[in-house]
């Protein structure tokens, strides 16, 4: 029912003693004795877990699909050599990426150098465990 170091982690089904059940487990509310209705509930926690990971894979790899497509225009006040007053941050990434085109992902999952001048660059977003997608960036002078 519960994480415990020396046994498992909440959800596994092990087998211990009948004392150490009886006398420690049961009564703090660690354990509990698996009978056929505790065994159906584990199998059928475990058959929906693995359902919403498939569905936040498939999701991750739909947007990964849609940010390679994506160029970012950032478009700023620059010194005659193209140097920028700022940076350009993966913060400054999210808030585009979300004026410009809808799409919300978490300014930490974006990983990208600062900018500190005009031109192309890419950033890596980290959408899931082994999907990420390369995001276009263009950093322009105003005009």
């Amino acid at each position: 029912m519960k994480d415990f170091p020396t046994l498992g982690k909440k959800g596994e089904i092990v087998n211990v003693s009948d004392g150490y059940a009886r006398n420690f487990l049961l009564p703090r509310g660690i354990g509990a004795i698996a009978d056929a209705k505790l065994e159906n509930d584990v199998k059928n926690s475990e058959s929906s877990k693995a359902y919403r990971a498939a569905q936040e894979l498939a999701a991750a790899k739909e947007l990964a699909k849609k940010l390679e497509e994506i160029t970012l225009v950032y478009e700023t006040d620059s010194v005659d050599d193209g140097r920028l007053y700022g940076a350009f941050t993966n913060a400054h990434a999210a808030e585009l990426l979300e004026k410009q085109h809808g799409i919300s992902v978490d300014k930490r999952k974006i990983e990208m150098t600062n900018v500190k001048s005009v031109g192309d660059y890419t950033a890596t977003v980290r959408l899931y465990s082994g999907v990420s997608a390369e995001l276009k960036i263009k950093v322009k002078n105003k005009d």
